[in-house]
């Protein structure tokens, strides 16, 4: 089996279809942005009919053709054709636009989350078992992120998707503990993907070198995460829950290990089976020097990404092969990556 650990959903208007009535005067609307933004549109949300505006995360322009319809899901069959070409078997789904914070208001948080929520369960029942999904939870509220929690895994999802920062929160807070405790009872991994929860970090990462401004934004915070993770008693808490930081890449590891080891408390040791002793899962690809990162991770840390539905709406087809070609690595551990771990990971 092939699993693409790591791929995304880009939200169209049917995403918030699934809205209840009552809340509807909190559906996220799609706004023009002015001629000099390079993305011609944005979701916006409002915390209040008329109130202050809440969020913006720009759309990029829609292309004709096939493939809008594979990124935003709006033909099922169209993305399971696409894994059928790629040869993917299942292929796991992360949001796009909750990669920042929608809202702090747990009365427009919630509505938002549970409409996502329940527009990938109806993607799940249509993908025939070859698309999975992470739950968004609005961890504004916990009550109500547990309740998203429990429909998620008995809608398809394989995991529930965080940010590193959480508001005025990183992840290692304990008012997270109720969410691992109910993810660890649930079998669902901590999914942390590239993203950021906190907008003042945000705004100070915006800068006039546009090219550069998501390293810091989002692909920073989740690495910061990682070695956080492996110092805090969080897999001590938590013995069986599993972890994962997707999206940012795996030519880090070395760094995170080598800190991590200066920073261990005495008596502790880096274990000798590398990050899988964390349950801690992190996504590669044919880019990465994977050789020098095995050294660091341990063979049952790394799990395969495509990225394949980001807001580019590109992809590479050809994403699997191009690994087994450029691993450098011998074919029983890039099977392993393709496969097994991230079935460990995701519980599949």
């Amino acid at each position: 089996m092939i699993i693409d650990a790591d791929a995304s959903v880009v939200e169209n208007e049917r995403t918030w279809d699934f809205m209840e009535p009552p809340d509807n005067r909190y559906r996220p609307q799609l706004v023009e942005l002015p001629d000099a933004n390079p993305t011609p549109h944005a979701w916006a949300i409002f915390n209040s009919v008329g109130g202050s505006q809440a969020f913006v995360w720009p759309v990029p322009a829609r292309a004709p053709g096939s493939a809008w319809e594979q990124s935003e899901l709006t033909d099922v069959g169209a993305r399971i054709r696409l894994l059928d070409s790629a040869g993917i078997d299942v292929q796991v789904l992360h949001s796009t636009m909750f990669m920042r914070q929608v809202t702090d208001q747990p009365h427009v948080d919630v509505p938002v989350c549970r409409a996502w929520n329940h527009w990938m369960a109806d993607i799940w029942r249509q993908g025939g078992g070859r698309i999975r999904w992470t739950c968004v939870p609005p961890v504004s509220t916990i009550p109500d992120a547990l309740d998203e929690l429990r429909f998620g895994k008995e809608h398809g999802a394989v995991g529930v998707l965080l940010r590193s920062i959480e508001g005025e929160r990183v992840l290692t807070d304990p008012y997270f503990y109720p969410l691992y405790e109910e993810a660890q009872r649930l079998n669902m991994p901590i999914v942390v993907r590239i993203g950021n929860g906190n907008a003042w970090y945000y705004d100070l990462y915006q800068t006039d070198y546009t090219d550069a401004d998501s390293f810091g934004q989002f692909h920073m915070p989740a690495v910061v995460f990682c070695h956080q993770l492996t110092v805090s008693r969080l897999p001590r808490l938590f013995p069986t829950l599993r972890w994962g930081v997707l999206g940012a890449g795996a030519q880090w590891l070395p760094w995170i290990v080598k800190e991590a080891q200066r920073r261990l408390t005495k008596g502790q040791n880096w274990p000798a089976e590398g990050f899988a002793a964390f349950r801690t899962y992190v996504t590669c690809s044919a880019k990465n020097d994977m050789p020098e990162i095995l050294k660091y991770s341990g063979e049952g840390a790394l799990v395969f990404g495509t990225g394949y539905g980001s807001s580019t709406a590109s992809s590479n087809g050809d994403a699997v092969e191009e690994f087994r070609q450029k691993a450098g690595v011998e074919p029983r551990i890039v099977a392993r990556i393709l496969d097994d771990n991230a079935r460990e990971f995701y519980g599949l």
